[in-house]
C-alpha cells in the first residue's frame, strides 16, 4: 500500500512537471523560447528552488475546461536563491492552456507575492501568457485584480521585476507597468493592451505584433521596457546582474563589494573628454564610465529618452544611481520624456536607500509648442518633486552648464541636493549669457557704433559677473570646486560622508505627486 501511494505521488509530480506535454515543450523550444521551468532554473542558483503549490488546478468545468486540467495550473511559483540571495519567482507556463490566466493560476502568483512581502525579498514575475481565460470569465479578471493589488502593496517595499518573454496582452500588462523594472528579448516579447487584428478591426491600422509591442517599440518609443536582450540566457543574466547592486528590501542598504578599482583613481581623462566650447556635445556616458568603478555602470532605458542618462554603478564598491545629461541629444535639454524618465528612476532610487549623483551640463527644459502642450510644467516638475521628496545622499556635479529651472532639478541646495560640487568651466544662470545679454544690455547694445562688438563685451561680462562658479559658491550654493581629474575622489569622499544620513519626512499618507 505505501508503495502504491508513493507510485501515486510520484506520477502527480511527473504529470505537474510534463507541464503541457512534450509535443508543447517541443513546439515552445521552436519558437526560440524556453520552459518556464527552463527559465527559472536558468535564472536562479542550482538546486535552490522551492516550488509552492504545484499541484493546485483549476476548478472550471465549463466549456471542456475539465479536461484541459493540469497539476500547477499553466504557472510555476516559489522561492529561490540568486547569488545567495532569497527571492520569489512566477513564470507562466506557455504550454499549459496557453499559459492563460485563471482563478488558481492567479492564486498561485499572488500567494507568492504576498510571501515575498512578508518575507521582504524581491518578486520575479515571468510572462508568457495568452492573457485571460475566457472561459473563467470573472474569475479570470478577479484573479487579475489580486495581482495588480499585491504588486501595488509591494511597490516600494520590495523590488519588482517583470520579464517579458512570450506574449503579454489585455489586462495583463499592467502588472509588469506597476513593477520596477520590465525585461524585453528581441523577437520572442510583445505586450500590448489591444493586437494588431484589434487594431486593424478598430481603426485601420496595420500593424505587426513586433513593430506594435516587440521589444524595439517599447524600448525606444514608448519607454515602457528599461532593458532589451537579443536571447533569453542573456536577459535572465542581466536580471541576476542588476539584483546585485540593490537590497532586498527598504529597510536594507545595498550591496557593499569589494573595491577593486583604486578609489583614489585620478580621472585625467575626463578633462579631455569636455569641449571647451561649451555648445559643443560630447558623450556622458564615457564621463561615468572614467569616474566610476570600471565596468560597473548598468544604463536603464538606454534607447529611450537619450537626452538624460539613469543607471546604477559602483562607486567604491557602494552602489549608486546616475542622473546626468547627455550633451550629444537634444543639447541636453529636459523635455517630456525624459523628464518621466528621470523622476520616476529618482523614485527608485529613494525607495531603495540608492543614493543619487547627479552630473549636469542642461540649458534648460525644452522649448516649443508640443512640449507646452503635451504638458512640460506637469511632466517636468516630476523631477523636481521627486528630488525634493527624496532622503537618500544627493550629490550634484555641475560640469558645464546649469540654467533655469533645470539647475534647480538637478543641482539646487535648497531643493534638497546635499553636496554641489563644480568644474571650474561650470555656469550658474537663469538663462546663458548671449540671451540675459540681449535682455539686459539690448539698450547699450542698440546704441553702439559696433552693436555685434558691443554684444560680444557684455555677454562675456555677464559671463564673469553672474555666471562663474566662484559666485554660487561664495552664495554658499556650490560646497566645492574641483578638478576633473579629481572627479572620482571627490564623488566618492561625497557619498561616503553622506553614508549615514538620515532625513525625517512630515508624516502623512502619500503625496500627490504630479502625473
Amino acid at each position: 500500500m505505501q508503495e502504491r501511494l508513493l507510485e501515486t505521488y510520484r506520477s502527480k509530480r511527473r504529470e505537474a512537471e510534463a507541464g503541457g506535454g512534450a509535443k508543447r515543450i517541443e513546439s515552445q523550444h521552436a519558437k526560440g523560447k524556453l520552459t518556464a521551468r527552463e527559465r527559472i532554473a536558468a535564472l536562479v542558483d542550482p538546486d535552490s528552488f522551492i516550488e509552492q503549490q504545484p499541484f493546485m488546478m483549476g476548478r472550471s468545468s465549463d466549456f471542456g475546461m475539465d479536461r484541459r486540467r493540469v497539476p500547477g495550473d499553466g504557472v510555476v511559483t516559489g522561492s529561490a536563491k540568486i547569488d545567495g540571495r532569497q527571492v520569489f519567482v512566477a513564470a507562466q507556463d506557455f504550454t499549459v492552456v496557453g499559459g492563460t490566466l485563471g482563478e488558481m493560476h492567479a492564486e498561485r502568483i499572488a500567494a507568492a507575492q504576498r510571501l515575498a512581502l512578508d518575507s521582504g525579498v524581491p518578486f520575479i514575475q515571468i510572462n508568457d501568457s495568452g492573457g485571460a481565460r475566457i472561459q473563467e470569465g470573472v474569475l479570470s479578471l478577479d484573479g487579475y485584480a489580486k495581482i495588480f493589488r499585491a504588486n501595488t502593496l509591494s511597490s516600494g517595499v520590495v523590488p519588482q521585476f517583470s520579464v517579458i518573454l512570450g506574449p503579454c496582452a489585455g489586462g495583463a500588462v499592467y502588472s509588469p507597468a506597476i513593477t520596477d523594472f520590465i525585461f524585453m528579448v528581441d523577437t520572442i516579447s510583445n505586450m500590448y493592451i489591444t493586437g494588431p487584428e484589434v487594431i486593424r478591426a478598430v481603426t485601420g491600422e496595420e500593424i505587426s505584433h513586433g513593430d506594435l509591442g516587440g521589444a524595439a517599440p517599447h524600448s525606444a518609443t514608448s519607454g515602457v521596457a528599461h532593458f532589451r536582450f537579443a536571447d533569453e540566457p542573456q536577459c535572465l543574466a542581466g536580471l541576476r546582474r542588476l539584483l546585485g547592486y540593490l537590497p532586498l528590501n527598504n529597510q536594507e542598504s545595498p550591496p557593499l563589494l569589494p573595491v577593486t578599482d583604486p578609489i583614489d583613481r585620478a580621472t585625467g581623462g575626463i578633462g579631455d573628454l569636455i569641449p571647451d566650447d561649451a555648445r559643443r556635445p560630447f558623450d556622458v556616458r564615457a564621463m561615468i564610465a572614467e569616474a566610476v568603478d570600471r565596468g560597473s555602470f548598468i544604463e536603464v532605458q538606454p534607447e529611450f529618452a537619450q537626452n538624460v542618462v539613469v543607471g546604477f554603478a559602483k562607486l567604491a564598491g557602494r552602489t549608486i544611481g546616475l542622473f546626468a545629461n547627455q550633451p550629444s541629444v537634444y543639447a541636453a535639454s529636459l523635455d517630456i520624456d525624459s523628464s518621466d524618465k528621470a523622476a520616476r528612476f529618482l523614485r527608485f532610487c529613494d525607495a531603495f536607500n540608492v543614493p543619487i549623483v547627479s552630473l549636469v551640463d542642461v540649458p534648460g527644459f525644452l522649448p516649443g509648442v508640443t512640449q507646452e502642450h503635451g504638458g512640460i510644467i506637469r511632466h517636468g516638475a516630476k523631477i523636481l518633486y521627486a528630488i525634493a521628496e527624496a532622503t537618500v545622499p544627493k550629490v550634484a556635479l555641475i560640469v558645464r552648464k546649469a540654467y533655469g529651472g533645470a539647475f534647480i532639478a538637478m543641482a539646487s541646495k535648497s531643493l534638497g541636493y546635499d553636496r554641489v560640487l563644480a568644474f571650474p568651466s561650470a555656469e550658474i544662470a537663469v538663462l546663458g549669457a548671449e540671451g540675459a545679454a540681449n535682455i539686459i544690455f539690448r539698450r547699450d547694445i542698440a546704441a553702439a557704433d559696433d552693436p555685434a562688438a558691443k554684444r560680444r563685451e557684455k555677454v562675456e561680462e555677464f559671463r564673469e559677473t553672474v555666471m562663474n562658479p566662484f559666485i554660487a559658491a561664495g552664495h554658499g550654493f556650490i560646497d566645492d570646486v574641483i578638478e576633473p581629474a579629481a572627479t572620482r575622489i571627490e564623488l566618492v569622499r561625497s557619498i561616503e560622508m553622506l553614508a549615514r544620513k538620515r532625513q525625517d519626512r512630515p508624516a502623512k499618507k502619500h503625496g500627490n505627486i504630479p502625473l
